[in-house]
């Protein structure tokens, strides 16, 4: 594996499995009675969230302390951040503290890359603008495999605002490099230009797509990052690209559905397909700490499993 992990594009398959197999490994661990490995003791990960984020945050707060690493939580408010320091003089901060990785979340799309050129450490991107987030795309395929098995020529179908969502992007590398088929559904104004240099197809009609899904993983519709009227109203998104009671029915009997979270419950999915047996969400946010502890062992060289 390479020193970060900034896209999952960077990921060759076989590194890919190596991750995924790792934390199957590691969620063996997770069932015992103590969780705890000493695998990374004395290591210190620091994790600099400049953006919200609860789920995200604190998965990699108990994925790095389940591995015994000494843990620095940094958020941008009230800190030096939020009194006009650079994102270079952070990282410079963070050199001199003696950072072995640090876990970013930046409103900047290419924030981690530029924090990779000034720390000598493992840089993790856990969301950078409406770039990337690769750990919750080896998330979601790890799900997938759980439930599914083998990945290779399975149709996943991803609906909604691709514009605004990292999780797509990375979620349409890391699938594609694993041999799934890959199917976007989204309304024209809520897919990005660069669509077409994508590996995967595009469709505008949800309704055409579900009975081929293996998987249909529903993305939230980002009302804080638009600017504009992408769509009509809430209403009319619903009844076009939500996955409602019917729309659910259409799927074949061992698909599954997903959702990154937080989901707009009523929205883009409906409160009954969200807690049917078929949906994973709840079993994403739980492989979210598996991952995370295969990522952080694999990039800095834990000691061997036991």
């Amino acid at each position: 594996m390479n020193r970060h992990l900034i896209s999952a594009g960077d990921l060759t398959k076989d590194d890919a499995l190596l991750i995924l197999d790792t934390a199957e490994e590691l969620a063996r661990v997770s069932e015992r009675s103590i969780k705890k490995l000493p695998t990374l003791r004395g290591r210190t990960v620091v994790n600099l969230f400049f953006e919200d984020s609860t789920r995200t945050r604190i998965s990699f707060e108990a994925a790095a302390k389940r591995l015994s690493a000494d843990v620095i939580n940094f958020s941008a408010k009230g800190s030096s951040v939020s009194k006009g320091e650079s994102l270079k003089d952070t990282a410079l901060t963070l050199e001199a503290m003696g950072a072995d990785a640090v876990v970013i979340r930046h409103g900047a799309s290419g924030a981690p890359h530029r924090l990779a050129t000034w720390v000598r450490g493992s840089v993790v991107n856990a969301g950078d603008g409406t770039h990337e987030h690769p750990t919750q795309a080896l998330l979601d395929a790890f799900s997938m495999r759980r439930r599914l098995g083998g990945l290779d020529g399975r149709r996943i179908t991803i609906v909604g605002d691709v514009l605004h969502s990292r999780v797509a992007r990375s979620n349409v590398l890391l699938l594609a490099t694993l041999g799934a088929d890959v199917t976007l559904v989204a309304p024209p104004t809520l897919l990005p230009v660069s669509v077409g240099s994508w590996p995967c197809e595009v469709s505008y009609d949800l309704d055409a797509v579900l009975p081929k899904s293996d998987a249909v993983m529903m993305l939230r519709v980002q009302k804080e990052r638009m600017n504009a009227a992408y769509f009509p109203s809430e209403r009319e998104y619903s009844r076009r690209y939500g996955l409602d009671r019917d729309r659910f029915a259409k799927m074949p009997d061992q698909a599954i559905v997903m959702h990154p979270g937080p989901m707009n419950r009523g929205m883009e999915i409906a409160a009954e397909v969200a807690d049917s047996p078929r949906s994973t969400i709840v079993e994403q946010v739980a492989n979210g700490v598996t991952i995370r502890m295969a990522v952080l062992y694999l990039l800095l060289g834990g000691e061997t499993l036991a």
